[in-house]
């Protein structure tokens, strides 16, 4: 099954992968080039973070012959496509249905304590996108669900229709950078005392009622900001990034590496101060000689966020507000 042609943006925080068989995942290229260094080694695993539709993992294990892939998704409708996409790579693909902040409890069921090579393509994948009836789209009506596993937690329209006003403001300010927060919120409230909400549509059009002239006029479709900030309260995903990176930091073998394609600001900033502080000293000012455990951990791959090219949007129009940065491990820790 395949998604349709891939939309710019449509679910106003960046996808993992190109909607049509021809299209490539984001960046594939320059995260295979990226990653290749700690790959080459027999023996050596890689965790796809972010499995989505499978075509990063794909391409891990068809460049990389020797290699053995774990691939995580929190969404059992990816993993059972994955699943069909990879088979003919058998026992070298194993895929397990967990959220990345789980990496360290997978990787110890699996005996690996140590990788070589760890990639998150972080966003919402395609197939998210779209299905209709996942709710992540505000270009179609649809439930208003955004769970990216529709067997546990609370719907998109379960937190509009049950949380207090002054934290639907907090959540479209913090995780959507929504400057009419407020003017948005008003109109929710006042809305679901007459009906509660069920569909995207009527969102929209509440949202695109709710904003002054001027702010409908930039950014591209008002209620972008509003789905982005849903999506993320709904599948906490800042929370679990900030347990994740640091986690698969940790995974890394000396000599490992991990490559992060972002599609927001927030998940950048994230990934960039664990990142930054990976590869600083840690050392007291003024030591003459830096002792071996103030010493940085990583090295940073990439000059701040790479960003894709002119030919890499025009492969895949999803990749156009991609973010991708990369680091190497170069130390253990030392206690």
């Amino acid at each position: 099954m395949q998604g349709r042609e891939a939309l710019p943006n449509q679910g106003g925080g960046g996808s993992r992968e190109g909607g049509n068989s021809r299209h490539v995942p984001v960046m594939l290229q320059r995260c295979l080039d990226l990653l290749a260094p700690a790959l080459a080694e027999p023996g050596a695993v890689v965790v796809d973070c972010t499995l989505g539709l499978g075509g990063h993992s794909e391409a891990l294990l068809a460049t990389f012959p020797s290699v053995r892939l774990v691939a995580l998704d929190r969404d059992k409708e990816a993993l059972r496509l994955s699943g069909e996409r990879l088979a003919p790579y058998g026992d070298r693909a194993t895929l397990v249905h967990a959220v990345y902040d789980e990496l360290p409890d997978v990787l110890g069921r699996l005996g690996l304590p140590r990788v070589q090579g760890v990639l998150f393509d972080l966003g919402v994948s395609s197939m998210q996108l779209d299905e209709a009836d996942r709710g992540f789209a505000y270009a179609q009506d649809a439930p208003l669900d955004m769970r990216m596993d529709q067997t546990t937690g609370m719907s998109a329209a379960e937190v509009l229709n049950t949380y207090p006003p002054g934290e639907l403001v907090r959540i479209l300010r913090a995780y959507g950078e929504e400057k009419q927060a407020k003017r948005i919120v008003s109109a929710i409230v006042r809305e679901r005392e007459k009906e509660p909400f069920s569909t995207s549509a009527r969102l929209v059009e509440l949202i695109r009622d709710a904003l002054p002239q001027a702010a409908k006029r930039t950014g591209g479709n008002p209620a972008k900001r509003t789905f982005q900030a849903l999506r993320i309260e709904v599948n906490g995903e800042l929370s679990v990034l900030e347990r994740a990176i640091p986690a698969a930091v940790k995974a890394l073998a000396v000599g490992g590496r991990i490559a992060v394609l972002s599609y927001h600001s927030l998940e950048d900033r994230l990934v960039k101060q664990v990142f930054a502080a990976g590869a600083a000293s840690t050392a007291p000012p003024g030591l003459p000689v830096v002792p071996e455990r103030y010493q940085p951990r990583l090295k940073l791959l990439t000059r701040g966020a790479e960003l894709p090219t002119d030919e890499e949007v025009a492969e895949n129009r999803r990749a156009a507000p991609a973010r991708l940065r990369g680091a190497e491990r170069i130390r253990e820790d030392v206690s």
